[in-house]
């Protein structure tokens, strides 16, 4: 062995553990990482074709893990379905503002205070998609994304309080009952109600999980148990055409409970988003992915997290001693490569190699004093 190939393996050994490889693969770009697919190509085109596509029925397979596109298109995306659900909502609430000053109905009263709020709750998700398309500065070195998840917890935020004024309502007007007034029209606007809550819901889980926004899912979740609560209101209308006035605001309570819990549902759904939670599948698949790349011996403290609807990840490998600074590196670019394939939610990946025998020991003895916990492999998962 030459001086010069014993002194540039000596650089890897004293490197490897030191900086993180940035991404050089040119036909991968970390903010646009897009893998087509069969199931991908076999969708309609068209603001209808997608309208049939989001129809369970009508769409005969279901996606684990749909595909991204580029950031600046998934924000697109998700800016779009949102005009169309605010839209939609905002139509569906004023006919119901109509038929409640006719018919002075609370349970409808209850519903339409939500839609609205539903309706409105599209704008602070709105902004967080707009900042999203914004690069990564030198003061946030990370980007925007998580922008989203702060909006999701306005959104938590006025979910609950449009439980609070909807309980309210009904409890004043079941210690002061009135008569319910065109019961007719009353269940007329609860369908209706509850058709435009459907299709909005259909339409915001359909994108957010085309572009990977928990965000835009659960508010989803949201409109649909909205238009649930929006049948209800049937019962109510029913109870005071068989003489029983008091269902009305009965219902209306109900529909107060039902709003409680899916504040409870956002709230912990959020509190992952912030605490930087993600299924451990995720990390299992990130692990063995790393670890089929030949040339690794082993992977360690593989972490992930997510920035609005974009995964962020970060591994460390232990790679053979007697691999140069040229191999290593591309060993390195090889695994973030099958990283990338094997998550398509991710849109930046930083793996750091470390050389096994005493030579890596020693250099990583160096810092292990200033690391804590380092390791989760002796953590349960929670």
């Amino acid at each position: 062995m030459s001086d010069q190939e014993t002194s540039e393996q000596q650089q890897a050994h004293n490197h490897a553990d030191i900086q993180p490889h940035q991404h050089v693969d040119t036909h991968h770009a970390e903010q646009g990482h897009h893998h087509h697919t069969s199931h991908e190509h076999a969708h309609r085109h068209g603001i209808l074709g997608r309208m049939m596509d989001a129809i369970p029925f009508l769409h005969g397979h279901s996606h684990g893990e749909v595909n991204v596109d580029t950031a600046l298109e998934t924000n697109a995306r998700g800016l779009w379905a949102l005009k169309i659900s605010l839209l939609g909502l905002g139509l569906t609430a004023l006919f119901q503002v109509i038929i409640v000053l006719i018919s002075g109905s609370v349970g409808l009263l209850a519903d339409t205070i939500h839609n609205f709020s539903d309706a409105f709750t599209a704008i602070p998700l709105g902004i967080a998609f707009v900042l999203g398309r914004k690069l990564a500065t030198r003061r946030y070195t990370y980007g925007f994304g998580r922008v989203e998840d702060l909006a999701g917890v306005v959104i938590v935020v006025m979910i609950f309080l449009s439980a609070v004024l909807a309980g309210y309502e009904s409890i004043i007007h079941l210690l002061y009952p009135e008569p319910l007034r065109n019961v007719w029209w009353v269940m007329l606007a609860s369908v209706i109600g509850f058709l435009g809550n459907e299709g909005v819901a259909i339409l915001r889980i359909r994108v957010g999980k085309e572009i990977g926004s928990v965000a835009l899912v659960a508010d989803g979740h949201h409109a649909r148990v909205d238009g649930l609560t929006s049948l209800a209101v049937l019962l109510g209308a029913l109870g005071s055409l068989l003489g029983f006035p008091l269902a009305d605001p009965i219902i209306g309570l109900l529909i107060t409970v039902a709003i409680l819990f899916i504040v409870k549902d956002s709230i912990v759904a959020m509190w992952h988003r912030l605490m930087d939670a993600v299924d451990p599948e995720i990390i299992d698949r990130l692990e063995s992915a790393a670890k089929k790349t030949q040339g690794v011996l082993s992977v360690q403290n593989v972490r992930a997290r997510w920035l609005g609807h974009s995964l962020a990840a970060e591994a460390q490998i232990v790679v053979s001693e007697d691999l140069s600074l040229r191999e290593s590196n591309l060993l390195v670019e090889k695994v973030r490569h099958s990283l990338f394939h094997a998550q398509p939610r991710l849109t930046s990946v930083s793996v750091q190699a470390r050389p096994d025998g005493l030579s890596g020991r020693e250099a990583a003895n160096l810092t292990a004093h200033h690391e804590r916990c380092t390791s989760y492999s002796s953590m349960q998962n929670s």
